[in-house]
């Protein structure tokens, strides 16, 4: 077995653990992070996009509201390179009572989210395709966020400060005698061995997970509900700024514009297990239904992708254990020392992704306190690598960047996200055994209309080429990320989806026939969300 040692260790690696690492490492902790897959494969990488502006939750939780406008700001400082400036709207379709938006620029006020009501024809000048009998509007600073980009910013900084991020290592105990954390034992699932962290603390922000984590240090009864919600891709942007429907919080009322394309989200209903999620083609036609009542003509666009995440709610006694949508968004540190006598072990569950970086001033301000440390919190003055310019995402930033270059000279790999080879080769040569998931989550090769239909092939076999896998491990890598993207592709059959299908078909089975090339046994879709 491998032995480490580090002061902190950090379970799980979303937003919420990337945040943490970085704010520990920053403090000058020895600290290493552990993730049991990759990076932003939980719920981080299973939302909407949306960098709230507080204006959602101004009515039904106005705490979280007020957390949300203020790192909005935050965040577009520290993080400008994994935001889109989009700017919001919130509007009140011929289908809601205006009885909501009668009083919400009040509820803003009061939480401090920056709003303004505008016109009718102001916002319809913004957004053609509102649907032309919107009743009122109001315009807020949301805007739209690259969690995969926002993660690895984040995990990048701490490794800068010298932190350790440990991806595909599962932990499978977390050893404490005499009522205080020892050590962390973590199975790597690459390549079959173990590693022991010798620590004085751990901080478990495993999310949805995090009941599970904890009962490794037999503190149970953490009770972090699943609130489960499904979303929608369509092929294209039909806004360019975020549209909310101007409601008390419900299902399908958002609708995020999202690099090429664009998102509607979202269910919220608990479930039992953050790994097992159900996509029913109903509520998969009810974000379909939703997004008619804001863009008329919604459902002419393709659906080109369905999937689903677990929001990691914290168990609220005013509400039904089933009612996850009316339960609070807000954050909930959980000390162990108080509450199970094991010190050297806090839980952080609920909060939203805006809220990511205060989630972890939170939890590493606690820890210092138990530490008797003093050591504050400097993550919203620095900004992480990659983003001192200020400067924020923009759609057209990869195509400039394609253009600057000499014509000929940057061959595209993926046109729908205008991938090239440079960017493709620079992302795996950064990785170390890899899928190619795993560089679509550092690129989003294979996430815009064709789902990989043409670049997939392509990424594989520059594989090859450059000697990161053989021909069997390349096979490998192709079927697996076909396979991959196929999940999010079942529930949407229909219309012009079943002919894109049809010819990303075609040229699989029908002339590579993927599965009938030669690779490893046994093939496994790495998707930790099943689809039933």
């Amino acid at each position: 077995m491998k032995n480490l040692t580090a002061d902190v260790v950090v379970i799980g690696g979303g937003s919420t653990g990337a945040g943490v690492v970085r704010d520990v490492a920053m403090r000058g902790f020895r600290a290493v992070l552990v993730e049991r897959a990759d990076l932003g494969q939980g719920t981080t990488g299973r939302f909407h996009g949306l960098l709230h502006s507080g204006g959602r939750y101004v009515v039904s939780d106005p705490e979280s509201a007020t957390e949300c406008a203020e790192e909005n700001a935050i965040l577009k400082r520290v993080q400008a390179d994994a935001i889109e400036n989009t700017g919001g709207l919130f509007v009140t379709t011929p289908y809601d009572s205006e009885e909501y938006a009668d009083g919400y620029v009040e509820a803003c006020r009061a939480t401090g989210v920056p709003v303004e009501e505008i016109s009718v024809a102001e916002a319809i000048r913004r957004e053609p395709r509102l649907h032309p009998e919107t009743k009122r509007a109001f315009a807020v600073e949301d805007g739209t966020i690259d969690g995969w980009k926002l993660v690895w910013g984040a995990a990048r900084s701490a490794q800068a400060y010298g932190a350790t991020i440990l991806t595909y290592h599962r932990v499978t105990e977390i050893a404490h005698g005499d009522g205080q954390v020892q050590a962390v034992v973590a199975h790597d699932e690459r390549t079959g061995n173990d590693v022991r962290i010798e620590c004085a603390f751990v901080l478990n922000c495993g999310g949805a997970w995090a009941g599970k984590i904890a009962q490794m240090a037999e503190c149970h009864g953490v009770d972090v509900v699943p609130g489960a919600g499904i979303m929608v891709a369509m092929n294209h942007r039909l806004s360019q700024s975020v549209i909310n429907r101007c409601v008390y919080p419900a299902d399908g009322d958002i609708l995020v514009p999202a690099h090429p394309v664009c998102i509607i989200g979202t269910t919220d209903q608990r479930v039992d297990s953050p790994d097992d999620i159900a996509i029913p083609r109903d509520q998969v036609q009810q974000m379909l239904d939703s997004g008619e009542a804001m863009i008329p003509g919604f459902r002419h666009a393709r659906a080109i992708h369905a999937w689903a995440g677990a929001r990691p709610l914290v168990r609220d006694s005013r509400v039904s254990a089933d009612d996850t949508r009316h339960m609070k968004r807000g954050m909930n540190v959980i000390d162990h020392l108080e509450r199970d006598g094991v010190k050297g072990l806090l839980t952080i569950a609920g909060g939203k992704l805006t809220t990511y970086r205060l989630m972890a001033e939170r939890i590493v301000d606690q820890m210092c306190e138990q530490m008797g440390e003093q050591r504050p919190c400097r993550t919203a003055e620095e900004a992480v690598p990659g983003s001192e310019s200020g400067k924020m995402y923009t759609l057209s930033r990869r195509l400039a960047e394609v253009e600057k270059k000499t014509p000929g000279s940057q061959q595209i790999i993926c046109e729908c996200e205008l991938v090239t080879r440079a960017k493709l080769e620079q992302a795996m040569n950064g990785l170390q055994e890899f899928s190619l998931d795993d560089v679509r989550r550092q690129v989003r090769l294979g996430m815009g209309s064709c789902q990989g239909g043409f670049c997939a092939s392509r990424a594989a076999g520059i594989a090859h080429e450059t000697g990161h896998a053989d021909t069997t491990k390349a096979n490998e890598l192709l079927r697996k990320f076909m396979e991959n993207r196929w999940i999010g592709l079942w529930p949407i059959l229909y219309g012009a989806q079943v002919r894109q299908c049809a010819l990303d078909n075609w040229i699989y089975e029908g002339t590579l026939d993927i599965e009938h090339l030669p690779g490893e046994e046994d093939s496994v879709a790495e998707e930790e969300v099943v689809v039933r």
